[in-house]
């Protein structure tokens, strides 16, 4: 164990700070929370497809604060309390992109990225540790190729590399996909615990009170269908990074569950296999989210592939 490893003795409990906000790019600012000391390790949590950044759960940011990390999380742009982009998407468009034809989308993957980029600029930090979910690793293994210099390490959780041969969702869950979920905060909690159900992990089952507690709390933040359908279509537009991830010279750690039907694992395989010297850690029965029973193992993954980055210096 290292010296960033170790737990400190006799300090308080992390210091959480507010919900703030941080300019990032034209007519986009980012809302943005941190846990633990500015003089530890940044580490830049990001979320994935329509996900606030309280889906990273406090509980597993003050375990990563313990471990030494100063963790940022923020809602992504169309997300949460973050600016909303004007561009209309229509439900045809996105069948359009699933099947492969082209069309131009709001904004990119790397826009996304850029956004990051900007909020690490805006707290003065030149480089970060990146953790990625979903979407989220998507952004971050873009960032990891634009500007490799501001990552320290790289975690892709339950991610892909933008190949479409790989990474694929089941067939099934196209309808929940982009499906309306009806207006008002009922009808959203119950077709969020609807999806849940679809794609969580059932080796690792979170209880309906638990499932329906964040759907309220991310509808009270604020959700936007317009939004998330932005993101999809960045998402379903974005490039393969499969050669341009060969260049990636970082410590990275893969995560991916077996049981994952809204990315396959062959996602999280392909990631690895791309990036050179990767580690990748297979989850039995692990869905496509982030059970409290793992959050040991992420957070132990997460602090090796930083130690990896303090071995190489």
């Amino acid at each position: 164990m290292t010296s960033s490893t170790r737990p400190r003795p006799g300090t308080p409990d992390v210091v959480v700070s507010e919900e703030l906000f941080a300019p990032v790019a034209r007519d986009v600012e980012l809302c943005y929370q941190t846990f633990g000391d500015p003089d530890d390790e940044p580490l830049l949590l990001v979320m994935g497809l329509g996900g606030p950044m309280t889906w990273w759960d406090p509980e597993l940011c003050r375990m990563l604060a313990r471990r030494g990390f100063f963790v940022i999380r923020y809602d992504n742009r169309d997300t949460g309390r973050s600016s909303r982009i004007e561009g209309r998407v229509r439900r045809s468009t996105l069948i359009r992109a699933f099947a492969g034809r082209r069309v131009r989308p709001p904004y990119t993957m790397a826009d996304l990225a850029g956004d990051a980029f900007g909020l690490l600029d805006h707290l003065g930090i030149e480089s970060a540790h990146v953790a990625g979910v979903s979407m989220g690793g998507m952004i971050a293994q873009t960032m990891a190729i634009e500007q490799p210099k501001r990552l320290r390490s790289l975690t892709s959780i339950m991610s892909t590399t933008g190949k479409r041969t790989v990474g694929w969702q089941h067939p099934s869950l196209l309808p929940t996909l982009i499906g309306s979920r009806g207006a008002g905060r009922e009808a959203y909690v119950r077709a969020s615990a609807a999806t849940w159900k679809l794609i969580g992990s059932p080796g690792f089952p979170q209880s309906d009170e638990a499932v329906e507690k964040r759907a309220g709390e991310t509808f009270d933040r604020g959700v936007s269908a317009s939004g998330v359908m932005r993101q999809m279509l960045a998402v379903i537009t974005q490039p393969n990074r499969s050669v341009r991830l060969r260049g990636v010279h970082l410590p990275t750690m893969v995560i991916h569950g077996l049981a994952d039907r809204m990315v396959h694992v062959s996602g999280g395989r392909a990631t690895a296999a791309a990036i050179p010297g990767a580690e990748l850690l297979l989850i039995d029965g692990m869905g496509h989210d982030l059970p409290v029973s793992l959050f040991d193992t992420f957070v132990e993954s997460i602090r090796r592939t930083a130690d990896r980055a303090h071995d190489a210096g």
